[in-house]
């Protein structure tokens, strides 16, 4: 029998200096019974492919080697899982692609989740030296893109962290399935669709985005990041993942900063989102 894992690296090897490749290899793995859960992960990959993270080492200009590999981490994962429940010979090799198992052998929302961020997760944790060697603008994007999935995981999971009285929404919010998950995943609303980010500051991202999206990062997610991450580190069960928070901040790969996080717009849009809750709930 061939192995796995070795397939699978082989594979995604092919795939990596092809946008078009690197879509299909991601797509194949949505077949039968979990054909629906692919929509969010699709999208979001072509965001990345129409911002150029993916372009390979050779294009003009190239890509991100960080993006690169975080998506490379994925997409193994998921084709070693699919292997190994087709009957390739091996083990799982990580706790991803244990997860990943899983969700073949029981497809769900929640399970979808667990995978997919076991996945993000270890490639964050695995590649923070190649995410070091990026701009500052484009680091922060990371942390928000990190937040943002962890807390539509939540919202199927553990609604009642990622809505408090609007809980009985978090559900079909945070569906895969859905049309509706593209609100929290994609991050077009929120950041230019260019790399890489010359010339912005962290700052000017923030300042730059959306109402909607500020909102969402500002008023709804940040008062709920300690939290969120004690969800994310024990449903996942990674080493290393009390690392990507410090202070009650996420700082994958920067200085924690709080002011980036917990600017005055963002207290006086959350005090105002509360605020609501409680007349809602009385």
């Amino acid at each position: 029998m061939i192995d796995a894992a070795g397939t699978a690296a082989a594979r995604v090897r092919g795939a990596a200096d092809g946008a078009a490749r690197r879509l299909r290899l991601a797509a194949d793995f949505y077949v039968g019974d979990r054909s629906r859960y692919g929509r969010a992960e699709l999208s979001f990959l072509r965001w990345e492919i129409a911002r150029g993270v993916l372009n390979p080492p050779a294009h003009r200009p190239p890509g991100s080697p960080w993006w690169r590999a975080v998506n490379d981490r994925l997409l193994r994962d998921k084709a070693e899982a699919a292997l190994l429940a087709d009957g390739y010979r091996g083990e799982p090799s990580s706790r991803a692609v244990l997860l990943w198992t899983e969700f073949v052998r029981r497809p769900s929302p929640a399970a979808w989740y667990r995978a997919h961020n076991a996945s993000v997760v270890t490639g964050y944790l695995e590649n923070e030296t190649l995410a070091l060697r990026e701009l500052p603008a484009e680091r922060f994007m990371m942390n928000v893109a990190l937040v943002r999935v962890l807390y539509a995981h939540a919202l199927v999971a553990r609604p009642r962290l990622a809505l408090g009285v609007f809980a009985p929404l978090g559900a079909p919010l945070g569906d895969p399935r859905g049309g509706s998950v593209g609100f929290f995943l994609d991050l077009r609303r929120a950041f230019p669709e260019r790399y890489p980010l010359r010339g912005l500051r962290v700052e000017d991202l923030v300042a730059a985005e959306g109402p909607l999206p500020r909102a969402l990062d500002y008023g709804v997610i940040v008062p709920r990041l300690v939290h969120l991450f004690e969800f994310a580190s024990g449903s996942l069960d990674i080493p290393g993942m009390d690392a990507l928070t410090s202070g009650g901040v996420p700082c994958y790969a920067r200085p924690p900063s709080r002011a980036d996080w917990h600017g005055r717009a963002a207290l006086r849009l959350s005090t105002r989102l509360t605020a609501y809750a409680l007349r809602t709930r009385a």
